[in-house]
């Protein structure tokens, strides 16, 4: 289930008529959710306290918010004329 859901995904973005300018955006803000979660999760194991869980509220703020802030800020002050 949750595979095909995946594999719908990634057919859709390939075969989207997106520019290339938006897939390197795209790319750019997965890497980027992606890399703080690793950096998140490297750095739970590695520190000093008993606690070694994944820190979900750092992911969040540091990863999710800032690769989807530009999305937002550009579907609030987009010109509809032109879209």
């Amino acid at each position: 289930m949750i595979k095909e859901t995946i594999k719908d995904i990634i057919l859709k973005f390939k075969s989207s008529n997106l520019e290339k300018k938006q897939k390197i955006y795209l790319t750019v803000s997965i890497g980027w959710i992606l890399f703080i979660g690793y950096l998140t999760w490297w750095n739970g194991l590695k520190g000093l306290g008993l606690d070694k869980s994944f820190k979900w509220d750092e992911w969040f703020w540091f990863g999710v918010i800032p690769a989807t802030a530009p999305y937002v800020f550009y579907f609030i002050w987009r010109n509809k004329k032109t879209d």
